[in-house]
C-alpha cells in the first residue's frame, strides 16, 4: 500500500465514524465515507456523455438597430468599458467564467479518481488536496466541497496544460506555451460539470507527441526503488507539457543534447540531420519556439561586435589583407566603428545557407564550412545558433514546403552563388528543445547528457511542494548570441 492509499483508508475510517454520527443527529442520508474510499480505489468509471460542442452553443449576435447610433468621436465613447472588459482581459465568450463552480459529491468522486491516479502522468496525488477532498465528499454536498474540486480541478489543469515546474526552474526557456489561451480553466471545468465527464476534460489538455506516451510506460515500468530513474522521466515528461500540445502537422524539431534536428511531418520523422550547438556557458543555446518565414541561399555574415572588437576579427582584417580577401571579408569603418561582413563563398561561416526564423536572440540554423565537425560525439561547439548536417537539403526542402519556389528553381538558386531571400507561403514552426531522455532517431528511448545543466533545477522541484500563481513568462536576461565563427581545435 503506498503513501496515498494509506493516507486514504485512515481518512475513510474517521469519515465513518463522523458520519455515523452526523446521521444521528440529522436522520438524513449522506455519501457514505466507505462508499467513498471505494470510489476513489476502485478503476475509473466510463463516462457515457459526451462534451458539448462549444461551437453549436454559440448564440447568435442581435441584429443592428434599424437607426444607427452616431459614430464615437474619440477611444472613450467608442470603448468605454474597455479596462473592465472581460474580451479585452482576455476572456472568451464574453463572460468571465469563475474558477470555482458548484460541485455535487458524484462529480467530485469522478474528480478524486483522477487524482488517485495521476501519478501515472508523472504528478503527485498528493498536491491536489485528495484527502480534503475526500473528506468533504463524505460530508455531501456544500460550498466547501465545490470550494475545494474546483481549486484541485485548476490546479491539476494548470500542471498537466503548462507544466509543474515554475519559471524560474526552467532555465533558458523562452518558448510562450499557447494552451492557456485555449484550453481555459473555467471554461474547461464548466464543460466538464456539464457533461459529468470529468476525466475527459484532462484528457483535452495532456500532451499527445508520442515521446510524452514512451515517457509515461517507461514510467510505469520502472520500479519504485530507481527513485532517480523516475525523477528523471518525469521531469522530461514535464518538459513536454511547457510546450504547445499542438506542435503542427510539419515541424522542425532540434533536441540539443541529442545534438539532432528533425523534419517531421504529423510526427513522424522525414529526415533527421545531425546538429553543432552552442558551447556550455555564456554561448548555449536557449530553447524557443519560432517560424521559419524565408530561406536564405548563399548567405552574407554580418559578423557581430563581440566577434570583431571582443575577439579581434576586426584587427585581423585589417592587418592581413590577403587573408580577409581569400576568408571573404570586406570591412568598413564609420566614425570609429568598425563592420565587418563576409560574403557569399566557401569560407563563408554561414555556409550555403540559413533558415530566416526572427527572434530577439538571433538564433537560427544554418550550414558551415567546417561540416568535419558534424562526425564528433560532442558538437556543443558553436557561439548559440545550430549548424546542421546536409543544410543545403535542409534549405530545399524548407523552400518547397513553403511553397517559395519549385525544386528547380531553388536548385539554380542555390548554385548561383548569389545571396538570394526566398520568402516562403506556407511558415514552418521550429522548435529548439532540451530533453536529457527521449526518444532517439532509431525510435529508442534514451538519456543523453546534461549538456548545460538544467535537469537540477527541474529535479529540484519536483521535490518542492506545488507552486500556485506560477508566472506564465521568464523573467530571465535575453542574451543575443548571433553566430558563429570559432570551430574547436
Amino acid at each position: 500500500m503506498n503513501y496515498i492509499e494509506s493516507k486514504a483508508m485512515r481518512g475513510a475510517k474517521l469519515l465513518h465514524g463522523t458520519e455515523q454520527r452526523m446521521r444521528a443527529k440529522s436522520g438524513k442520508w449522506l455519501v457514505s465515507a466507505a462508499m467513498v474510499a471505494l470510489a476513489v480505489h476502485a478503476p475509473a468509471l466510463a463516462q457515457d456523455a459526451e462534451l458539448d460542442d462549444p461551437l453549436t452553443q454559440a448564440e447568435t449576435l442581435p441584429e443592428a438597430e434599424a437607426e444607427r447610433e452616431p459614430a464615437p468621436r474619440n477611444m472613450e465613447q467608442a470603448f468605454p468599458r474597455m479596462l473592465s472588459d472581460p474580451i479585452v482581459q482576455g476572456e472568451y465568450g464574453g463572460e468571465v467564467v469563475p474558477l470555482t463552480q458548484e460541485w455535487t459529491p458524484a462529480q467530485a468522486s469522478a474528480l478524486a479518481l483522477v487524482i488517485r491516479d495521476i501519478g501515472r502522468e508523472g504528478l503527485d496525488p498528493a498536491d491536489y488536496r485528495l484527502i480534503e477532498l475526500m473528506t468533504e465528499i463524505g460530508r455531501g454536498a456544500s460550498d466547501r466541497l465545490s470550494e475545494i474540486a474546483s481549486e484541485a480541478f485548476v490546479w491539476l489543469v494548470e500542471d498537466l496544460r503548462d507544466g509543474r515546474t515554475p519559471m524560474e526552474a526552467r532555465k533558458q526557456w523562452f518558448v510562450i506555451d499557447p494552451d492557456r489561451d485555449v484550453y481555459r480553466s473555467g471554461e474547461l471545468m464548466r464543460t466538464a460539470l456539464e457533461s459529468s465527464d470529468i476525466a475527459g476534460a484532462f484528457e483535452q489538455i495532456k500532451p499527445t507527441h508520442p515521446d510524452y506516451t514512451r515517457l509515461r510506460d517507461a514510467l510505469a515500468n520502472t520500479p519504485e526503488e530507481d527513485a532517480q530513474t523516475r525523477k528523471l522521466i518525469r521531469a522530461n515528461m514535464d518538459r513536454w507539457r511547457w510546450l504547445g500540445r499542438d506542435l503542427g502537422n510539419q515541424y522542425l524539431i532540434t533536441n540539443v543534447p541529442e545534438y539532432q534536428l528533425r523534419l517531421t511531418v504529423r510526427d513522424k520523422i522525414i529526415s533527421s540531420y545531425r546538429t553543432i550547438v552552442g558551447k556550455p556557458g555564456r554561448t548555449a543555446t536557449p530553447q524557443l519556439a519560432e517560424t521559419v518565414e524565408g530561406v536564405v541561399f548563399n548567405p552574407t555574415w554580418t559578423v557581430p561586435q563581440s566577434i570583431v572588437v571582443g575577439e579581434g576579427l576586426g584587427d585581423k582584417v585589417l592587418n592581413n589583407p590577403a587573408w580577409a580577401r581569400s576568408q571573404g571579408y570586406t570591412r568598413a569603418q564609420y566614425d570609429g566603428w568598425v563592420s565587418v561582413v563576409q560574403q557569399p563563398g566557401p569560407t563563408n561561416s554561414l555556409g550555403r545557407m540559413k533558415l530566416h526564423m526572427p527572434n530577439e536572440h538571433a538564433i537560427f540554423l544554418h550550414d558551415t564550412p567546417s561540416r568535419h565537425l558534424f562526425a564528433n560525439d560532442m558538437r556543443a561547439l558553436s557561439h548559440g545558433c545550430i549548424r546542421t548536417e546536409r543544410a543545403l537539403e535542409l534549405a530545399i526542402t524548407m523552400a518547397i514546403l513553403g511553397r517559395g519556389v519549385t525544386k528547380e528553381e531553388a536548385v539554380e538558386i542555390a548554385t548561383s552563388g548569389k545571396y538570394t531571400l526566398v520568402p516562403i507561403e506556407r511558415r514552418l514552426p521550429v522548435y529548439i528543445t532540451y530533453f536529457t531522455m527521449a526518444t532517439d532517431i532509431n525510435g529508442e528511448l534514451e538519456t543523453f547528457e546534461d549538456i548545460y545543466d538544467r535537469d537540477g533545477p527541474v529535479l529540484a522541484s519536483l521535490e518542492m511542494p506545488r507552486r500556485a500563481d506560477r508566472a506564465r513568462h521568464t523573467d530571465e536576461e535575453v542574451i543575443v548570441i548571433e553566430d558563429d565563427l570559432q570551430d574547436a581545435p
